[in-house]
């Protein structure tokens, strides 16, 4: 039997898209891939990203914002980075095999929009997660 591939997905503070990638992959292919996320500046898990992966049966509620710091001496098959400031701010992972970057659009914070245009800006994120992974999946069985 072979071992699962290892992946890494970070973004700035492992609230919303990186959370949302983690939920993603282990539903879309966690036969074949053993995932974690993390932040450079990890904070707690939106709870606009909770919702918005109940709405397609997958559950986060139990998920966890870690420090990326505690992931760097680990070996990693894949490192994805999410958005463009994990990607510039990223400490050197020694033990990955291959760092593959995939920009995302980043949530609205609380407040800067309205709940229901918030929402929407998740789904939106979510289904371009879910399709990149998909093909990510496909790709690196």
């Amino acid at each position: 039997m072979t071992a699962k591939a290892r992946v890494l997905i970070l973004c700035t503070g492992n609230s919303a898209r990186s959370q949302m990638a983690e939920g993603l992959l282990r539903s879309i292919a966690g036969d074949r891939f053993d995932v974690e996320s993390a932040g450079v500046d990890p904070s707690s898990v939106r709870p606009e990203a909770i919702k918005v992966m109940r709405e397609i049966g997958i559950d986060i509620s139990n998920q966890a914002s870690k420090s990326v710091k505690r992931f760097v001496e680990e070996r990693f098959d894949f490192v994805i980075t999410v958005c463009d400031d994990a990607k510039e701010s990223c400490p050197i992972f020694p033990n990955a095999i291959e760092k593959i970057h995939k920009r995302f659009e980043d949530p609205p914070v609380p407040g800067a929009a309205t709940p229901d245009e918030t929402l929407a800006i998740f789904r939106r994120v979510r289904d371009e997660i879910r399709d990149y992974l998909v093909e990510f999946a496909k790709n690196n069985s």
